[in-house]
C-alpha cells in the first residue's frame, strides 16, 4: 500500500470534506526558493494531504503554492485567511489571495488571528472583514467561513464569536503542553464539544510546541515556538492531539521538521485515557 492511501481522514465538519489528519500548514514555504517548495509540495502529495493552510502574512508562501494550485486545485481543499478587521480590508486582501494562489476561489476563509474580544468585535462588527467574507460567499469565491485563533484566550473568544455567528471552522492551539494545565484544557474540551454539537469543523495548531523560546540563539527552527525534535516526542505530541475531538492538526511551519510530523500522522495510533494521561502528567 502507498503511503498517500495511509493517511487518516477525518470529516471537516459541516462541510462534508474528508480531511486527512494532516492539514499543510503552508508557512513552511514562507522563505524557501520555489525548488525548495516544490520538494515539499512533492512530499506533501506523496504523503497524501488534501487540506492546505495558508495566509498572506506567510512570506511569499502564496506565490510558492500559487503554481501547484494552477495545477492540483482538485486535489485540494484549500483554506486561507485575513487579519484585516475591516471590509474593505479583507476584501481587497482576498482579491490578492486569490491572484496569488492562482485559483478562483477558496474552499475556507477564515478571520485569522483573532485573538482578543476587541478583535471579535471589529471583525464581526456592522462594516467589519466578516461583511467582505459573507459577501465573498455570496459571490462564490468562498464555499465556508472560519475563525482562527493563536493565544490562550482563543477558546474562551471562540464560544463567544459562535454565538455571534455559525462559522463552519475554528483553528486553536491543542498540545499536552497546553491541556497540562487545567483551565485552558477545561475550556479548550467545552469549544471542542460546542463544535461538535454544531457540526464545525476544528483544527490544531502547535501541536508539537514545547513551549517559548528560553533564548533568541536556540531559535534554530523557523515556528514561532520551541518544537519538539525528538521523533519519540513528537509521536506522542502528535498521538495526544489526534486523540482528541478534532478534525485534524496544522503541520509544523519548519519545511526541515515537516516530514517527521508527517510521519507522525501516518503512524497515528489513538491514546486510551491512562496513556493520555502519562503523556500529559510530562506537561508539569
Amino acid at each position: 500500500m502507498k503511503a498517500r492511501e495511509m493517511m487518516k481522514k477525518r470529516r471537516f465538519g459541516r462541510t462534508e470534506h474528508r480531511s486527512t489528519v494532516a492539514i499543510f500548514g503552508a508557512f513552511a514555504l514562507s522563505e524557501v526558493s520555489q525548488s525548495e517548495a516544490d520538494e515539499v509540495m512533492e512530499m506533501v502529495i506523496d504523503t497524501g494531504v488534501n487540506h492546505i493552510d495558508v495566509a498572506p502574512t506567510y512570506g511569499d508562501a502564496e506565490l510558492r503554492l500559487g503554481p501547484w494550485l494552477a495545477e492540483e486545485r482538485e486535489r485540494f481543499f484549500v483554506g486561507c485567511k485575513t487579519m484585516e478587521r475591516s471590509r474593505d480590508g479583507a476584501a481587497r486582501e482576498m482579491r490578492e489571495s486569490l491572484e496569488r494562489l492562482q485559483i478562483e476561489s477558496f474552499d475556507l476563509y477564515q478571520l485569522h488571528a483573532v485573538n482578543t474580544m476587541e478583535e471579535l468585535e471589529a471583525a464581526t462588527g456592522p462594516d467589519g472583514a466578516l461583511q467582505a467574507v459573507l459577501q465573498a460567499r455570496e459571490e462564490g469565491l468562498t464555499r465556508f467561513v472560519g475563525i482562527t485563533g493563536h493565544g490562550l484566550e482563543a477558546p474562551t473568544i471562540f464560544m463567544e464569536a459562535l454565538d455571534r455567528f455559525d462559522f463552519d471552522s475554528v483553528l486553536f492551539p491543542v498540545s499536552f503542553v497546553l491541556f497540562g494545565d487545567d483551565d485552558y484544557r477545561r475550556r479548550a474540551e467545552e469549544l471542542l464539544r460546542q463544535c461538535r454539537s454544531r457540526d464545525v469543523g476544528t483544527m490544531a495548531i502547535k501541536a508539537i510546541a514545547k513551549g517559548l523560546w528560553e533564548d533568541e540563539g536556540d531559535h534554530v527552527y523557523d515556528t514561532w515556538y520551541e518544537p519538539f525534535q525528538d521523533p519519540e516526542w513528537v509521536q506522542k505530541a502528535v498521538d495526544f492531539v489526534l486523540s482528541q475531538d478534532v478534525t485534524g492538526l496544522c503541520t509544523v511551519g519548519d519545511a526541515t521538521l515537516l516530514p517527521r510530523v508527517l510521519e507522525a500522522c501516518q503512524a497515528f495510533a489513538p491514546l486510551g485515557e491512562e496513556e493520555a494521561e502519562a503523556v500529559l502528567e510530562s506537561a508539569h
